[in-house]
């Protein structure tokens, strides 16, 4: 763990005997208790995820708005000042860099929240992007963020002395124990919740003060499970350098009409080719776990995809998987997992596999 990044809760993960592995280059607690039972506080009740290895960048001078915009895929004009808005940083070929939430402060003002293992690149790719006047500050270690997810979330919050009860994907500045706080109503779980970026110095008395109201402790293991449910996608897995949003059916994160971002042709001669494989959910019809990196076959036996992510749905209480498939293969179909050997026999379905969440209440 000598060589890994550590954020300022990794001693109270420790002591609270958290099983702590390597993700993105961070050492991070992959659960406390169990995953399945922190799973279920998150869906049920309310739990508390540290994610302070995501990155944090704020890009702030005259036009950042317009600047930011003709970078990242989606359109920043559909949104106010205070929201915040999912998009993409694409590469030539449309490939993605990475997959981010976009903060809209003002139109001098844009904060960008990137995935851990793609801050180092996301970073200079702005930089090198941006037009004189306008300047990015990397705050990746000046702020940490912790998750505040379930049904009971605002409870947690009131009790906090922090906003709460504002739309989803709008965003508060405050202020905790003198310092400025934004609290957003995003989350990667489905459920609602939270996130709040914090100084780094003041994240340890948050996190004791957020587990003293009855929050549980969640590791990556339950977010992981919680974001496969929801059909979530998670870099390195449904998205990459050479996997586009066109083929991870994120279209709806791309502002077409605008006239310039990057990877703008790629991405629109791809919609209009059509992709040759496409993102699907796949639910088992029989007991069995798929993971990652497993062949997919139709019912004649042709390999016709791979799994990018695979588990056991706590909720479902079944094995639930998201896999590339040819384009051709139509929700309903039957398919048939390699799981070491075996086939599972899969339902192709479309994510969410959960419903009903109160992501959006």
């Amino acid at each position: 763990m000598t060589e890994l990044k550590h954020t300022p809760l990794f001693d109270r993960h420790e002591a609270l005997g958290a099983k702590i592995a390597d993700f993105g280059g961070w050492a991070m607690p992959i659960e406390y208790t169990g995953v399945v039972a922190e799973h279920t506080a998150v869906r049920e009740h309310v739990g508390v995820f540290d994610v302070s290895h995501m990155g944090k960048v704020r890009i702030r001078g005259r036009g950042a708005l317009d600047a930011v915009n003709a970078i990242v895929t989606n359109d920043l004009e559909r949104i106010g000042n205070g929201q915040a808005q999912y998009s993409l940083l694409c590469n030539d070929d449309g490939g993605a860099i990475d997959d981010l939430i976009v903060y809209r402060a003002s139109e001098d003002e844009i904060r960008i929240v990137p995935n851990a293992s793609n801050a180092d690149v996301v970073v200079p790719f702005l930089e090198s992007h941006l037009p004189a006047g306008v300047t990015l500050e990397n705050r990746h270690l000046e702020l940490g963020i912790l998750a505040v997810q379930g049904p009971h979330a605002d409870v947690v919050m009131q009790a906090l002395g922090l906003p709460h009860g504002h739309e989803y994907m709008h965003f508060v500045d405050a202020t905790y124990d003198g310092a400025e706080v934004m609290v957003c109503r995003t989350g990667y779980t489905g459920e609602r919740g939270y996130e709040i970026l914090v100084p780094s110095p003041l994240l340890g008395s948050l996190w004791d003060a957020i587990l003293a109201t009855g929050a549980v402790p969640a590791g990556l293991g339950a977010r992981d499970t919680l974001r496969t449910e929801m059909g979530y996608a998670l870099h390195g897995h449904e998205l990459s350098p050479t996997i586009t949003p066109v083929q991870a059916r994120l279209g709806w994160a791309v502002g077409w009409s605008k006239p310039a971002f990057s990877g703008r042709a790629a991405l629109v001669a791809e919609r209009a080719a059509g992709p040759a494989r496409t993102l699907r959910g796949l639910r088992a019809t029989e007991r069995g776990i798929p993971r990652g990196g497993m062949t997919v076959s139709d019912s004649a036996g042709a390999v016709i995809g791979e799994t990018t992510s695979g588990t056991f749905s706590p909720t479902l209480r079944t094995g639930i998987a998201l896999a590339y498939l040819d384009a051709s293969v139509a929700e309903g179909s039957l398919v048939s997992i390699d799981v070491r050997g075996r086939g599972l026999a899969c339902e192709v379905v479309r994510p969410p596999f959960v419903t009903g969440t109160s992501v959006n209440s």
